[in-house]
């Protein structure tokens, strides 16, 4: 190779290098961000009717339905332009949202989280649950898959089966 290529390749990588350097390719948590058409359907039913009215129903008044609109701009800035600022406002945003639906797990103080599974998680079924179970659809159809009995036709229908078009 010769001095000039060697040269002209090393220049190129370090212009690579100097942009990743300014702008990441990704944001650490961008696989929270939704699809931007999602972003746009949650605003439409936040403002519809049939939204305000559920709103009025269970909360009392309506919402305020902006934050949709603004993560909606976010998604399509972020997506279209590769504007990162925009993104990690979207991921603050869902963050916050995803917090927001949690806190009633998180506040529960009626339950004591377990900290392992408890030690008999896996013993047998009770003798009259085997029993039930050797009848269902589902144990029929494992075994058919396994091999262990041939297949089965289901007679309920006298031989009459129905076809939609």
């Amino acid at each position: 190779m010769s001095e000039e290529k060697k040269e002209d390749a090393k220049n190129s990588t370090e212009n690579k290098d100097d942009k990743t350097k300014d702008t990441p390719e990704r944001l650490k948590d961008d696989w929270m961000i939704r699809k931007c058409s999602l972003y746009d359907d949650e605003y439409s039913d936040c403002t519809s009717i049939k939204g305000r009215f559920n709103q009025y129903f269970i909360f009392g008044d309506p919402l305020d339905c902006t934050q949709w609109k603004i993560d909606s701009k976010n998604c399509y800035k972020y997506v279209d332009n590769n504007d990162f600022k925009a993104g990690e406002e979207l991921i603050k945003s869902e963050k916050k949202r995803r917090l927001q639906r949690l806190l009633p797990h998180y506040a529960n103080d009626v339950w004591e989280r377990r900290k392992t599974p408890p030690e008999d998680w896996n013993k047998p079924l009770p003798e009259h649950m085997l029993k039930e179970y050797e009848a269902t659809y589902l144990n029929v159809k494992s075994k058919e898959l396994k091999g262990e009995i041939p297949p089965q036709f289901d007679t309920s229908f006298n031989g009459l089966s129905c076809v939609i078009l």
